[in-house]
């Protein structure tokens, strides 16, 4: 068996402890920046350093916010009610990417408004750093041993710290291959397509669904929550309809193309 023992602290001076987790989401904001820049170039779009700053960070705003108020109101929301000042503790993990997608969505929507910036074309340059960051995030998420998986008798099974001493699927790593690597090159590969307006956004959403919901059956439900309707996961209940509507809306915008196109 192997033993998770990866510190989660990376740097130490004095009280102050830098963290592997909360440095994964500063390169995946990092990486949205550049991809921003970059994408807006060879599409002819004007976006310029100072724009791409406010961009990024008004909606990295929206996807800590989002993603802290979707964990507590979908993960554990009684838990937070009686600790309140946990509210704050966003550096001991408890991040929800459904909450934080919705967080960007909202923040997006203000700040594409008030720039006077098409939503779907930067919708579609943007959520190609979405896999990056979620590759990022699933490492972090690794190296600070939680949300591991089932137990298994695999060969590649772990046994990680605060757990009951089984060895587990690694599924963290399971979801930075197939959230991050796989979903960045289909992403990717579909931006460079000519393709609706749109298009790329909602392979985004449906391929997260899709791996998602898949990589769920191996991941350990939440304690607090367990297997829910069916013996579904959480995270399955809330994924299963991101598949359906980001393939639904790629067809759609298909359909619609061809025809305008005939």
């Amino acid at each position: 068996m192997k033993f998770h023992s990866i510190d989660p602290v990376f740097l130490r001076i004095g009280p102050l402890e830098f963290r592997w987790y909360g440095l994964m989401y500063i390169l995946g904001f990092l990486a949205a920046y550049f991809i921003l820049r970059s994408q807006s170039k060879r599409r002819g779009l004007d976006i310029s350093a100072e724009l791409a700053s406010d961009l990024v960070f008004t909606i990295a705003l929206g996807i800590v916010l989002g993603g802290r108020l979707g964990y507590i109101l979908f993960y554990d929301f009684s838990w937070y009610l009686a600790h309140p000042l946990k509210v704050l503790a966003v550096w001991e993990g408890g991040m929800s990417f459904h909450g934080g997608l919705l967080g960007a969505l909202v923040s997006a929507l203000y700040i594409f408004r008030k720039k006077g910036l098409d939503f779907w074309r930067m919708a579609d340059l943007l959520c190609q750093a979405g896999p990056i960051g979620l590759g990022l995030g699933r490492l972090g998420n690794f190296i600070n041993g939680e949300l591991y998986g089932r137990v298994t008798d695999g060969p590649w099974g772990m046994v990680f710290p605060n757990s009951d001493g089984l060895p587990r699927h690694p599924s963290q790593l399971y979801e930075a291959f197939l959230e991050g690597v796989v979903l960045f090159t289909i992403v990717r590969i579909v931006a460079r397509l000519k393709t609706p307006v749109g298009t790329t956004f909602w392979t985004f959403i449906g391929g997260y669904g899709l791996f998602r919901f898949c990589v769920e059956f191996f991941r350990e439900p939440d304690r607090q929550l367990g297997f829910l309707l069916g013996g579904a996961t959480m995270g399955q209940l809330l994924s299963l309809p991101m598949f359906f509507l980001g393939v639904g809306m790629v067809v759609v915008g298909c359909v619609r193309g061809n025809r305008r196109e005939g």
